[in-house]
C-alpha cells in the first residue's frame, strides 16, 4: 500500500507542475499578445515600430522583455488635450 500512495503524490505533484507551467505560459502568450498590439498601435520616429515587430514576433520572450524596458519609452506621445475637441 506504501508504493501506491507514493504514485498518488507523483501525480498530483506532476499535475501541479503541469497546471503551474500552463499558468505561466499563457501569462507569457497573454505579454507577447499585449507587446503586438501595443506596438502597432503606437508611434514611433523612424523605423522603430518595425524594428520592434521583427523583435517581438522573431525572439518572442527576449523581445518582449526588451520592448518592456526599451520600448515603451521610445513611443512618440500624443498630448490628450490636443485631441479633445
Amino acid at each position: 500500500m506504501q508504493g501506491f500512495d507514493m504514485i498518488g503524490v507523483a501525480g498530483i505533484m506532476g499535475l501541479s507542475f503541469l497546471l503551474m507551467m500552463s499558468l505561466i505560459m499563457l501569462a507569457a502568450f497573454v505579454f507577447w499578445i499585449w507587446a503586438l498590439i501595443d506596438i502597432l498601435r503606437s508611434e514611433f520616429t523612424g523605423s522603430n515600430k518595425l524594428i520592434w515587430l521583427l523583435a517581438v514576433i522573431m525572439v518572442p520572450m527576449i523581445g518582449m522583455i526588451l520592448y518592456w524596458f526599451i520600448g515603451r519609452e521610445q513611443k512618440i506621445r500624443v498630448d490628450q488635450e490636443a485631441n479633445d475637441p
